[in-house]
């Protein structure tokens, strides 16, 4: 559900989280971003920065230059300016990730959840069957089948929570319950509707089943896409994930470790929110690939 009015809740005497609704839905989060976008492009005093999120913004800001009442009077009357979604236009970056699905690594790493934690249903196979697929390979091409939209980055530094753009491609997934004790770092997988890559080697509890040689955050900024940040993903990126076999990821991870790999970015992109909604609304979106 969107609010018929943002909700402001403060967050200690330096934060503010904006709510614009109470659902996951990319409605909800072109909202927040474009308002992220005006906050930065019209300087307002006070303001450190931005964090969106799927149905929501956080923002940070110096209680020394602003009040928390004429900050949220100042934020209200931004989110009346935006105007409707349609008319919001971002700055997004299209990433091509290549990514091994079914791989062995994922595979390993749930038998061994299996044997240590829990016995459950492999990965895939889980996802494909919930989903209505006819197996493991048609998960593959449905889940590459789509960019995805970078909605907001956490809970570890530079893990991307990302979206679907084709509703034709859109999947869910619960989270285990208990979670994994370990992933493999670069490890893609799913929780709820949201696709997000594991930066490091890390507990978790999504679905996995795919894994990218790519880093995704570099602390040492050893490759020029990091040299203003070590993360790599920002809010509003798009991501295409490029299937590859495991000779090829085991190719691109020996690049990646002599500081070879040369990232494919586009950097020069615009997102029409109201071209997006034009295009959704000319699918069959019940038609998989």
């Amino acid at each position: 559900m969107i609010y018929l009015e943002p909700k402001f809740l403060p967050g200690g005497d330096r934060f503010v989280l904006i709510e614009f609704g109470n659902e996951m839905n990319l409605e909800l989060n072109f909202i927040a971003q474009g308002l992220a976008a005006m906050i930065a492009s019209q300087k307002i005093a006070g303001v450190v920065e931005t964090a969106p999120s799927f149905a929501s913004l956080l923002i940070r800001y110096d209680p020394d230059k602003v009040s928390f009442e004429d900050l949220r009077r100042e934020m209200t009357a931004l989110i009346r300016s935006l105007g409707p979604s349609g008319d919001i236009v971002l700055n997004s970056r299209l990433i091509y990730l290549p990514t091994t699905y079914l791989d062995r690594w994922t595979r390993e790493c749930v038998q061994d959840y299996c044997h240590k934690i829990k016995v459950k249903e492999p990965d895939p196979e889980f996802v494909a069957r919930i989903n209505g697929l006819a197996d493991t390979s048609q998960l593959v091409r449905v889940h590459s089948g789509t960019e995805y939209w970078v909605a907001a980055l956490g809970f570890w530094p530079g893990l991307p929570f990302m979206m679907a753009l084709d509703p034709r491609c859109a999947i869910t997934a619960p989270k285990y319950n208990p979670p994994r004790t370990w992933t493999p770092q670069g490890t893609v997988g799913m929780g709820g509707a949201s696709t997000a890559i594991y930066p490091v080697a890390t507990p978790g509890g999504y679905q996995i089943f795919a894994r990218t040689p790519v880093p995704i955050w570099d602390n040492e900024k050893r490759f020029p896409v990091f040299h203003d940040s070590i993360v790599l993903f920002r809010a509003g990126d798009r991501v295409k994930f490029v299937p590859i076999d495991e000779q090829e990821f085991e190719f691109i991870e020996a690049r990646v470790k002599e500081g070879t790999y040369v990232y494919n970015v586009v950097e020069y992109q615009k997102f029409s929110v109201k071209d997006y909604k034009s295009w959704i609304g000319s699918l069959a979106k019940d038609r998989r690939f």
